[in-house]
């Protein structure tokens, strides 16, 4: 397997920026104080930070291809359920008399005791599994069809694909568990979606700057023809 100097450093950033934002995810939900079309414009603290994990999948897919993007999407995979399982055991674990008169077991079970519990776990991990799979195989595939022209339309179509699918079965699932109340589906669902694929587009001209620039340093431009797209061979 040819070796790269910053394959590592990305997948090591990538994956924080995951759990990061799931954490975040599970803690707040903010308001941006209007609506559209009758919409609430609100969404989970998490969104702030993923979009940023889709354009990390749109450089390694790009510049190493997707054998090598879907061995970062299963090591991503297993830190999410690594950092839930640990809040699990957290949550068991007795607390301290001290923290329990400022903090409590129920400001932890209200905040971070809902990334040990089953609905935002299930979510989260079907989510990310579903769409990062998805917006990988749409830019490999459009990479071919314009013969790696048009970078462009490869990082933004990619993504209002993948974050669709990330979007609706992230907030499905944790809504059918209980995470989020259904009278919030359609506003976290499409603040979500509008909000993801806008910082995809906006963040275009530096997502062009660092591909150009791992192409040249790494001398790599894969091109995925021939390659087996099953997610399960890793």
């Amino acid at each position: 397997m040819k070796q790269y100097r910053f394959f590592d450093l990305i997948m090591a950033v990538f994956v924080t920026v995951l759990v990061v934002s799931n954490i975040a995810s599970s803690a707040k939900i903010v308001d941006w104080g209007f609506s559209i079309f009758h919409v609430r414009m609100a969404f989970d603290a998490g969104t702030i930070l993923f979009p940023i994990s889709y354009i990390f999948g749109d450089i390694l897919t790009e510049v190493y291809g997707y054998k090598n993007s879907r061995r970062v999407i299963w090591t991503g995979f297993a830190c999410l359920i690594l950092s839930a399982f640990v809040f699990w055991i957290v949550r068991l674990m007795p607390g301290e008399a001290t923290w329990q008169g400022y903090a409590g077991d129920a400001a932890y079970n209200a905040i971070l005791g809902g990334m040990s519990t089953g609905g935002i776990v299930l979510a989260s991990l079907a989510g990310y599994w579903t769409g990062e799979f998805t917006n990988s195989f749409t830019l490999s595939k459009l990479k071919i069809l314009t013969n790696g022209r048009w970078l462009w339309s490869r990082t933004i179509g990619s993504t209002i694909v993948g974050e669709l699918v990330d979007t609706v079965i992230f907030v499905v699932v944790a809504s059918l568990f209980g995470v989020f109340p259904w009278s919030l589906f359609l506003t976290l669902t499409v603040t979500n979606y509008l909000f993801k694929c806008g910082v995809e587009a906006l963040m275009t001209p530096i997502t062009y700057v660092v591909i150009n620039a791992l192409k040249r340093v790494e001398d790599e431009d894969y091109f995925d023809r021939g390659t087996n797209f099953n997610p399960f061979v890793v």
